[in-house]
């Protein structure tokens, strides 16, 4: 049970058991009318073994993400797989008179398909996050403005953008790696799929084509991956430069 201040004693179930100092208690009510009580706590960090492995990863649309070793993460479709079940029960609910039984039926039915999808999406990318921090000790992304994406040149893709949740990736991924003691450097995105990560010559390529051949060196592989291993370059570019300027004491 849990104890609340002018609210009293209340059942609840404790899905794991607390660690550390309680610092502070959110009462949180989704859309369903489900209750969750989100304790904060003062724990001490948990530190992996060290890794040598540093990886530069470009964020996409088609595979969710390409490493600068080669590896991928596939995309989870989670609204598309959805999609149809939430266009239906959007109909339903429409045909329904505003305030009647049927309409509230269809209505809770829709926010479980939302929340369905959201819950996908959420496991779906602290799973990724925690695979990448155990294995790599530095990590570099992209530094992209998703809000700038959504409202002016990518309009036609605003649906996609939401369903890959970068945002939510990175975030995870990053106080991941803070607990664990890993690097995450986000650096500036320009430039990254038309420099060829060979030998640095720009090579202009539109949305449509895939592959990256570089005219002046001869490197040919796929356009996410030489764009995932400029990432990783200009990550360590910068970690370099901090190095570099960091005062001596």
């Amino acid at each position: 049970r849990l104890c609340l201040s002018k609210i009293g004693s209340i059942k609840i179930k404790l899905h794991r058991p607390m660690a550390g100092k309680i610092k502070t208690l959110t009462l949180r009510r989704d859309r369903l009318g489900n209750w969750y009580a989100c304790f904060s706590c003062e724990v001490e960090p948990e530190p992996l073994p060290a890794s040598d492995e540093r990886v530069g990863i470009d964020l996409g649309l088609t595979t969710f993400a390409t490493l600068s070793n080669g590896e991928t993460i596939q995309r989870q479709r989670w609204m598309a797989q959805d999609a149809r079940d939430i266009a239906r029960l959007q109909r339903q609910k429409e045909r329904s008179a505003k305030g009647s039984p049927e309409r509230h039926k269809a209505l809770r039915s829709l926010n479980h398909a939302y929340q369905r999808v959201t819950n996908h999406r959420t496991d779906f990318a602290h799973q990724a996050s925690r695979s990448l921090v155990n294995g790599c000790g530095l990590i570099v992304f992209e530094d992209l403005d998703i809000q700038a994406m959504r409202q002016k040149g990518y309009r036609t893709l605003h649906k996609s953008i939401d369903d890959v949740a970068w945002g939510q990736f990175v975030q995870f991924t990053s106080y991941k790696a803070e607990s664990a003691g890993r690097g995450v450097i986000r650096i500036d995105p320009r430039g990254t799929t038309q420099e060829c990560s060979g030998c640095r010559a720009i090579v202009p390529k539109d949305l449509s084509v895939r592959i990256h051949i570089c005219p002046h060196c001869g490197l040919t592989l796929g356009r996410d991956l030489n764009a995932a291993r400029n990432i990783l370059a200009r990550g360590l570019t910068s970690l370099r430069h901090r190095a570099v300027e960091a005062p001596s004491f």
